[in-house]
């Protein structure tokens, strides 16, 4: 997929660099697919707000995913490739034999016309969701349930896939994207392939507007405030604040935060890559 440069005509678009988009084949959602999403603004139910640097940002509409793959047994065709704003991976629609349609995360290399399928009857191919107990050692998945029949929860960002490494017992072991091995039943569905999208990572917005159209606000930066608003505000000139810490005096960038008493902590054979 080709990255589209623009013409320095302007101060925004001198340095803007995004995804030409050649993949996505219409403009249009199935409206039956579709549902609406309320802004907050970072405020919960009373009106505070809980989260900052929320706000703005253009009006969407809610793609809805089958993150589950349980028509098993039933075809699909793939009908549409779509953006879908709410997510850095594309996603296609797929129109099954008996009628229905569903949106799925688009894999890397789905085009138009291709059949996908899910289920133990399924092959291994790119778009077919399989449970992890019937996929080729050495495959690359994404879409990866962690609870059986809940849905997809893992490795669902753009050109990511994680590595099926092997089986023991009742579960698969699974190289996810940030390193981390862990196991995972065997009785959980994955999709085949990568992720669409592989160059998100690649695009420069090129000014602090486009960034408000996401609903993204300013962020402060905390040694930039006084001491009544954050642990590492003050100071005489240019003080860095010491260490690292949040706006509530978490310790920040490299400490430990996941609770180790965690049920599933047992199932990580090796923990992800850290810079420390």
């Amino acid at each position: 997929m080709p990255l589209k440069k623009y013409n320095p005509v302007t101060p925004g678009s001198r340095f803007k660099l995004t995804v030409a988009r050649t993949e996505i084949t219409t403009d249009s959602p199935e409206r039956s697919l579709l549902a609406p999403i309320h802004k907050t603004g970072g405020r919960n139910s009373s009106g505070k707000m809980t989260v900052r640097q929320r706000g703005g940002g253009h009006k969407r509409r809610y793609r809805i995913i089958d993150f589950k793959r349980d028509k098993d047994g039933i075809p699909g065709t793939v009908k549409t490739i779509e953006y879908d704003p709410n997510r850095s991976a594309y996603i296609a629609l797929i129109t099954y034999a008996d009628g229905e349609k569903r949106y799925m995360l688009a894999p890397h290399g789905l085009k138009v016309g291709d059949q996908v399928m899910s289920g133990k009857d399924a092959a291994p191919n790119t778009g077919n969701a399989l449970f992890l107990k019937d996929i080729p050692l050495g495959t690359a998945i994404h879409a990866i349930e962690m609870v059986p029949g809940k849905g997809a929860a893992l490795v669902r960002s753009a050109g990511t896939s994680a590595i099926l490494l092997g089986r023991e017992d009742r579960y698969a072991v699974v190289k996810l994207p940030s390193g981390e091995s862990r196991r995972i039943l065997a009785n959980c569905k994955a999709t085949m392939g990568t992720c669409s999208n592989p160059d998100h990572g690649l695009v420069t917005l090129g000014k602090a507007g486009a960034k408000r159209w996401q609903g993204r606000r300013p962020r402060v930066r905390g040694v930039a405030m006084n001491p009544v608003d954050h642990p590492m505000g003050g100071g005489e000139g240019r003080a860095s604040g010491g260490h690292p810490r949040s706006r509530n005096g978490a310790m920040a960038k490299g400490a430990k935060t996941r609770n180790r008493k965690k049920h599933s902590s047992k199932l990580i054979i090796s923990r992800r890559k850290t810079t420390n």
